[in-house]
């Protein structure tokens, strides 16, 4: 198949993005195209296993410094507006591999976040790792009964405290990386009974720790995730992120990253697809003429491309606000992940419409021809569910807009 044409290169024009922003984004496609791209088809194709993890590129876009962004002083390159620059190193991410963007999302926009609370010499010992990619690092909060519905009195994961620290007993679900990490960050009710929770981070070695067959989902293959079971786990007391009982706050602070990190995976899906079904309608004739020449796709595409730029101006805008000290960049934050994301579905939808029969095959047999619209379908509808449910977005969009005394 012929070499796709980005079209974002023509029709979308930096004209507030700081420059330290422009040049990390091309370094970032170069890294991506070098190391990702090659591998991208076959990582989203393969069942997930312990052994299926994409350590290949996981380890070479770290070594490219991607994984150093969200850090200053000895970590990483201290830039002005660290998570602008984080989501857009996703959206490059996500333009090849969905499913990679969520790897990203979690090592290097979800874990950073709670390390940020971490005690100065457990920062020294573990972050030079994870941004060499030495080590994975993964991030909990999700349990079988709990997930958008987040609270201290939902979770049943509970740390009980010692003299020395603390004892974790538990199970969380869907937790990315959690086959290959070294440690993670997981949210823990403080007690059996308690009212408040706790921010711990916990070796993955340690004893009564085991981590589950991993999931077989749908999509976002390379994103491998499985149930993480603690049977009397030992924490060290100096292993708390954040203050005592204040657990809720450190991972509702992540998740608001994680959120706007996700919207910005959507731009990158959405981008790709309509980069793909731009060159279908130049190149596939119908009827005598170019696809494109029809009014409809003409005036769809039109539309699309409008609101990817909307949808990438969102996710800029919550990303600044972040990085210029709004704790919360609600309702950016929110706007940002619902509509990034449900468009990246919609653009994915009429890509694989106008590819026709080619873009529902995996594969041609007798040709080998793709154009893997089909994994990309698969992988885009998980943007819609995770680091919380479009519909949780578009409650707290309400409640701002309306007000919290009506919306509850």
């Amino acid at each position: 198949m012929s070499v796709v044409a980005r079209t974002q290169d023509r029709m979308s024009h930096d004209v507030f993005l700081p420059s330290e922003t422009v040049e990390l984004r091309t370094r970032a496609r170069a890294s991506v195209a070098k190391h990702l791209a090659p591998v991208a088809r076959e990582i989203g194709s393969r069942e997930e296993s312990r052994d299926s993890f994409p350590w290949t590129a996981f380890r070479g876009l770290a070594a490219d410094g991607l994984f150093a962004v969200p850090f200053g002083g000895a970590f990483g390159p201290g830039l002005e507006y660290p998570m602008l620059a984080t989501c857009t190193v996703a959206e490059e991410i996500a333009y090849e591999s969905s499913s990679m963007a969520g790897v990203y999302d979690g090592q290097c926009i979800l874990v950073p976040a709670t390390l940020a609370h971490a005690a100065e010499p457990l920062r020294d010992a573990l972050i030079p790792a994870l941004v060499s990619g030495e080590q994975a690092f993964a991030f909990a909060t999700t349990e079988p009964e709990t997930s958008s519905d987040l609270t201290a009195a939902r979770l049943t994961t509970y740390a009980e405290e010692t003299a020395d620290g603390f004892v974790v007993n538990g199970r969380k679900r869907w937790i990315t990386n959690s086959v290959v990490a070294g440690w993670v960050s997981m949210l823990v009710r403080a007690g059996h009974d308690g009212t408040r929770a706790h921010m711990l981070l916990i070796d993955l070695s340690s004893p009564g720790v085991r981590i589950g067959t991993p999931d077989l989902k749908m999509g976002h293959r390379g994103q491998i995730t499985a149930d993480i079971v603690l049977d009397d786990v030992h924490v060290p007391r100096e292993n708390l992120l954040g203050d005592f009982g204040r657990g809720m706050a450190v991972a509702l602070s992540a998740l608001v990253r994680g959120r706007i990190g996700i919207g910005a995976a959507g731009v990158g899906v959405a981008q790709a697809a309509l980069d793909l079904a731009v060159h279908r309608l130049q190149h596939r004739e119908v009827f005598g003429r170019p696809l494109g020449a029809m009014q409809h796709w003409q005036f769809q595409m039109a539309q699309r491309a409008t609101e990817i730029e909307c949808a990438r101006s969102l996710y800029q805008k919550a990303a600044t606000l972040l990085d210029r000290g709004d704790a919360t960049a609600e309702p950016e934050a929110a706007m940002a992940k619902a509509y990034g994301t449900r468009l990246a579905n919609d653009v994915v939808r009429e890509a694989i419409q106008i590819h026709g029969a080619l873009g529902f095959a995996r594969q041609v047999g007798e040709t080998g021809e793709s154009v893997r619209l089909e994994e990309m379908y698969r992988d885009a509808k998980i943007l819609e569910i995770f680091e919380g449910a479009n519909e949780l977005q578009q409650w707290i969009i309400a409640r701002r807009l309306i007000g919290r005394d009506i919306t509850g």
